[in-house]
């Protein structure tokens, strides 16, 4: 009989129960629960949040899963099922003015570009991967691809609880290890963790690298790096904690007393995450920048859009309605969490936490103030911080009770279509 280490056998006991669990408060609460549509907690979110609102929008009106599908699933899910250039998906015109786009079907202009292509191709093609014997059981082509996302997203969550336990155990003892693994687990945005979106992929990815690099695998630990870059775009600030482990460990120094190509060939690897990016934009980045400059209105450094998007969230937090206010105070609060988090993190990994201030700058000069509470996910000094603070039977059970009734709400909103970050 083969004997399962106790770390591994209680994280996996543990990731299974979360994610039943996940998936069945995300039909018992709608069925509970009825929200007064539509939904206010944006100044765009009404027009979104209709009862018809998706009545043109055929990847978000499946039937098995479809409480795990709203707002980006649609793309994961129509690049999983028809390609980039899917002919049912919107795409937007060229030249038209940034401030006023022009959409329509893709089908009925080929020559405009997909609002698929703002999305990397790690995650859909895995679905697709994983959706194909899906549908040799039976499944019809949406509801196999559905249920693939939920999948990868669940698998990807799996590997990131290990990862994270791996690195807490090294910085401290089991029972750290055990509540930085359950504080992933419960975040206010954790629930993305079970639904068509890339976190739980993302995160995977990008944890078991760095506990890899801990490992001293660097070839491992970029090949899984240049993957979580083509998950999403963060994905290349992973040269911080590539180049930080080649340094200390005297890459330099033995690059310029012996210059070898063992020593050049790891330096490539250090910036792989990058080249990665750079390989991604060289190919698909003029429609990249189009879809998202003329549709998302993000931008990498818009440092004087974001400032604008910024103050107009202080705004609806400071005097919009009621749904506005409870949203963006969970912005403003994740992102401060996140930045102090990381600072503090800085006495004892100053790697992990300048990797998680990178992250959280990119987010926040991206030019919308939108989803801060999801990107912070990414951010290894979220738990790992706070899984030192949770020795403390005190804030160990308030932190608990905190973020997981945060996430309740969100995880209902995201299940009947509102808006959820």
């Amino acid at each position: 009989m083969i004997a399962i280490p106790l770390m591994l056998r209680q994280g996996l006991l543990i990731w299974l129960g979360w994610a039943v669990l996940m998936c069945g408060f995300q039909v018992f609460a709608p069925a509970r629960l009825s929200l007064r549509r539509p939904d206010f907690a944006t100044a765009w979110t009404p027009a979104e949040t209709r009862a018809d609102s998706h009545a043109n929008q055929p990847y978000l009106l499946g039937r098995l899963m479809n409480e795990h599908v709203a707002w980006d699933s649609e793309y994961y899910l129509s690049i999983a099922a028809g390609g980039y250039d899917d002919p049912r998906m919107l795409a937007v015109a060229p030249t038209a003015d940034p401030g006023d786009p022009k959409l329509a079907a893709k089908g009925d202009h080929p020559d405009w570009v997909s609002l698929n292509y703002a999305f990397f191709p790690v995650y859909p093609m895995t679905m697709r991967l994983v959706g194909w014997p899906l549908q040799a059981l039976g499944f019809d082509s949406l509801a196999a691809t559905a249920l693939a996302g939920v999948l990868v997203s669940l698998v990807g969550t799996l590997c990131a609880l290990l990862a994270l336990g791996d690195l807490a155990e090294r910085q401290g003892d089991r029972a750290e290890a055990g509540r930085a693994a359950f504080y992933l687990l419960i975040m206010p945005a954790s629930f993305f963790l079970a639904q068509v979106y890339t976190e739980g992929l993302f995160i995977g990815l990008s944890f078991a690298a760095l506990a890899l690099l801990r490992r001293k695998r660097l070839a491992w630990a970029a090949l899984l790096a240049v993957a979580a870059t083509w998950t999403r775009a963060t994905g290349a600030l992973f040269v911080i904690p590539l180049f930080w482990s080649w340094w200390e460990d005297g890459g330099a120094r033995r690059l310029v007393a012996h210059p070898r190509w063992r020593e050049a060939a790891s330096l490539a690897l250090v910036a792989s995450p990058a080249l990665a990016y750079l390989a991604w934009r060289a190919v698909f980045g003029q429609r990249f920048a189009v879809v998202e400059e003329h549709y998302f209105g993000r931008a990498v450094f818009a440092l004087a859009a974001s400032f604008d998007s910024w103050k107009d969230a202080a705004a609806e937090l400071w005097s919009g309605p009621s749904p506005a206010r409870a949203y963006y105070a969970i912005e403003f609060a994740s992102t401060a969490i996140g930045v102090l988090l990381c600072l503090i993190q800085l006495r004892t990994d100053k790697a992990l936490a300048l990797y998680g201030l990178a992250i959280l700058g990119v987010a926040l000069t991206s030019g919308v103030a939108l989803g801060m509470h999801r990107y912070v996910l990414s951010v290894p000094a979220l738990y790992l911080v706070p899984a030192r603070w949770g020795r403390s039977f005190a804030f160990d059970r308030l932190w608990t009770l905190a973020n997981v009734l945060v996430m309740a709400v969100f995880a209902l909103a995201f299940s009947t279509d509102f808006w959820a970050g």
